[in-house]
């Protein structure tokens, strides 16, 4: 599914099982219109979750008020809240009843920088979108956007860039869970490999490496 670099994702890009749109959102660029100007940033982390079978998910108990935008349409954003004062952006997969969701974890600035430096004050650039956290703060993206259709262009959208081939894509278990063995060990992280908005710890499994370990 090719897409002229610079144009609005359309919902047939998102329209795909939730591990695939989370590796091919590597590479694609966050655009966030706050107070008449642009903040951009290309994806190089994402996350991905999924829905009854996955322990780590929100959608893992079923739809409930907090997650009824994972069961909803795909090309949407499912914003939750965590720790009481911070913000985090998913990006819905599947189709409409199936929850999937791929959280950005990492971005590298493209466009807004100054901006993103008065939101995020005496930071050094690198830290300002190395985190799903940070990067909210930074582009002003909030609560108010939880649902948000992202193929509508306007306030927080996605356009295409240029695909990272398998050979610079690197994976490994998802971080922060406080869940069973299986759902922790899902190589389920997928990252631009030795970029520097990344959040640490990186993942170190080469995409293709483990994927032959799968075919096997």
């Amino acid at each position: 599914m090719s897409q002229l670099v610079g144009s609005l994702l359309p919902r047939e890009f998102y329209d795909r099982p939730t591990l695939d749109l989370t590796r091919e959102l590597l590479g694609m660029t966050l655009v966030r219109e706050s107070e008449g100007q642009r903040l951009a940033g290309c994806i190089v982390e994402t996350e991905a979750y999924h829905g009854a079978a996955d322990e780590g998910s929100h959608a893992f108990r079923g739809p409930t008020e907090r997650t009824a935008v994972m069961f909803g349409p795909s090309g949407h954003a499912y914003v939750y809240f965590i720790y009481g004062r911070y913000y985090c952006l998913n990006i819905v997969a599947e189709t409409e009843g199936v929850p999937g969701a791929a959280l950005v974890r990492g971005l590298r600035p493209l466009a807004g920088l100054e901006a993103m430096r008065r939101r995020r004050p005496e930071r050094p650039d690198v830290e300002l979108t190395n985190g799903p956290a940070k990067l909210c703060l930074a582009l002003d993206i909030g609560g108010r956007h939880n649902g948000w259709d992202l193929c509508r262009g306007e306030r927080l959208w996605l356009e295409a860039g240029e695909r990272v081939p398998d050979e610079q894509v690197v994976v490994g278990p998802r971080v922060g869970l406080n869940v069973g063995d299986w759902a922790r060990s899902r190589p389920w992280r997928y990252a631009v490999a030795g970029d520097p908005w990344v959040s640490r710890p990186p993942p170190v499994w080469t995409l293709t490496t483990e994927r032959r370990r799968h075919e096997e």
